[in-house]
């Protein structure tokens, strides 16, 4: 797809998306461009999510480097570029303040994303987490947002302790509690590494659906994740990763050896052509 969906479609979609998290345990991987998000579809996903570090690298900016606009236009051709529903990485909302959350928020619900993330963090090592009262406060505004829109969008609330360096799982169970309460309909800490922790937050917040981030190698699996009761599971950047890893090893090969070595798992170029002129 290369043209927004009609509204019916995007409806169809977030219909979709939220009945994902009714029961069982799914795959939703991050794309960076509309290139990967077309690929991934391929596989046969049912959903997408947005990365904000993985788009971020692709326009040689860091994680949270690119403007508001720049990541609606993102998010926009994201949705455009496959049937499938697209989450979107929203970082902390573009904003401090309940109010500019809010405004944001109902911009992002205009690009026909089916959910949401929001984030505690801050950004300033100091302080990297919102005080609660705060963050909640912050989250009641964009579920006010999505419901004064009338699109049935879903919320993604995430307590940021174990990735922004305040990795206390009492106080993270304790932020999702009241970001649930606040409205949010997932739920999602990431940073989360142990049996025990993961099981530890599904059980805190059930029923509520409970997204778990899994960037990199585990002796998890998605059968292991499933069975500790975790709805849906994602990768960041970890996809963005792997592809800079393969670029970063063939182009040192050719740049401090002269070999070629590094081309030998190359995609190979009918198949991409096949696949972006179906």
């Amino acid at each position: 797809m290369t043209q927004r969906p009609s509204s019916s479609e995007i409806g169809a979609r977030r219909a979709a998306f939220r009945k994902l998290h009714e029961a069982g345990c799914f795959l939703i991987p991050n794309p960076w461009d509309a290139g990967s998000a077309r690929y991934l579809a391929s596989l046969g996903f049912k959903a997408l999510a947005s990365t904000s570090s993985g788009w971020a690298w692709s326009l040689g900016q860091p994680d949270g480097g690119p403007t508001l606009d720049a990541v609606l236009a993102h998010l926009r051709e994201l949705v455009a570029a496959t049937e499938l529903p697209v989450n979107a990485d929203f970082e902390k909302g573009f904003a401090v303040e309940p109010e500019g959350v809010a405004r944001n928020v109902a911009l992002a619900v205009e690009t026909g994303i089916a959910g949401l993330s929001i984030e505690d963090s801050t950004g300033e090592p100091a302080r990297p987490l919102f005080d609660l009262p705060l963050a909640a406060e912050r989250m009641r505004a964009a579920r006010a947002a999505i419901d004064a829109s009338g699109a049935d969008v879903m919320l993604i609330g995430r307590a940021e302790n174990f990735i922004a360096g305040r990795p206390d799982l009492n106080d993270a169970i304790g932020r999702l509690q009241a970001y649930a309460e606040a409205g949010a309909d997932c739920l999602y800490a990431p940073g989360l590494a142990t049996r025990e922790q993961i099981g530890a937050v599904v059980a805190a917040l059930a029923p509520r659906p409970v997204n778990v981030l899994m960037g990199r190698p585990s002796a998890l699996t998605l059968a292991d994740l499933e069975q500790l009761g975790v709805r849906r599971v994602s990768v960041g950047g970890a996809l963005a990763r792997a592809a800079w890893g393969g670029l970063q090893r063939a182009a040192r090969l050719l740049a401090e050896q002269g070999r070629f070595d590094g081309l030998a798992d190359a995609a190979d170029h009918h198949a991409l052509n096949r696949l972006f002129g179906a």
